[in-house]
């Protein structure tokens, strides 16, 4: 399912729409935003800093549809870490040996 999200919201930018810097920064700030969440919540994935050092490297290089794509997966890895963080929070209670 988390595949599947990822690549609907790197879908979003059709081929015909070139992202520029402003679009950039604008994902890159969400996914921060969001991966700065996870953080808070103590569980943020190896796999969301990838992104976003994949989304920085691809805008350094002047490539902004792949760096917004890049951003808008650490976006929603970070997001789905955060459910994770908030969906297990009190799971292990309902594992205690009673």
């Amino acid at each position: 399912m988390l595949a599947l999200s990822s690549a609907l919201l790197i879908a979003a930018l059709s081929p015909a729409q070139a992202a520029s810097e402003v679009d950039f920064k604008t994902a890159y700030a969400a996914a921060e935003a969001a991966n700065k969440e996870a953080g808070r919540l103590r569980d943020q994935w190896t796999t969301t800093q990838a992104a976003l050092d994949a989304a920085n490297k691809a805008a350094d290089a002047g490539n902004f549809d792949q760096a917004v794509a890049s951003a808008k997966e650490a976006e929603a890895l970070a997001r789905a870490s955060i459910l994770q963080a908030t969906s297990e929070k009190d799971a292990w209670k309902a594992l205690e040996i009673r």
